[in-house]
């Protein structure tokens, strides 16, 4: 049994504030979407902040329209799962309805099993990503690195997901 889980985030600057009814499809998604991924297989924690989602927390503080989540996985399979074959896909589907188009705006790693983690950790990986590329530090679905002590990494989640 692996020592590590997946975790993830996702950033995105919002088109309009949260309360403006441009976005109001996609706040009206959260409590569905949140639901499946909270009753998905490998689905381990999701950060929330005041409600059940994190659409209060700024990852940013000088960008109020700044927005993220933060989950973690047991696996690369089980997140791919969710993101591509769920019924997230079909909301995710529709991201630039409510958000900026962002050259990277996700990022995967691995944390030791029970780490939960924090907002600023999260978002430092997107920005580690975006100076580095895919690293063991940072990576995405197209190349995921194996867990620390793992030999090699999980197979690939697009060919089998996309």
């Amino acid at each position: 049994m692996s020592q590590f889980h997946l975790a993830q985030v996702n950033i995105g600057r919002l088109r309009a504030p949260v309360d403006d009814p441009m976005i109001a499809d996609f706040v009206a998604n959260l409590e569905r979407i949140n639901a499946l991924a909270d009753g998905a297989p490998g689905f381990v924690w999701r950060l929330t902040g005041d409600g059940d989602d994190a659409t209060d927390i700024k990852p940013d503080a000088g960008d109020p329209m700044m927005a993220l989540n933060i989950s973690v996985w047991t696996d690369p399979q089980s997140l791919g799962a969710f993101v591509y074959r769920s019924d997230h896909m079909s909301v995710m589907s529709r991201r630039a309805e409510w958000f900026e188009k962002l050259e990277i705006y996700m990022a995967l790693w691995w944390v030791p099993v029970g780490h939960r983690p924090s907002v600023a950790e999260g978002y430092g990986k997107v920005q580690t990503l975006r100076r580095l590329g895919s690293t063991a530090e940072a990576f995405t679905f197209r190349e995921i690195f194996p867990a620390p002590g793992a030999n090699e990494a999980p197979p690939p989640v697009l060919d089998e997901c996309a």
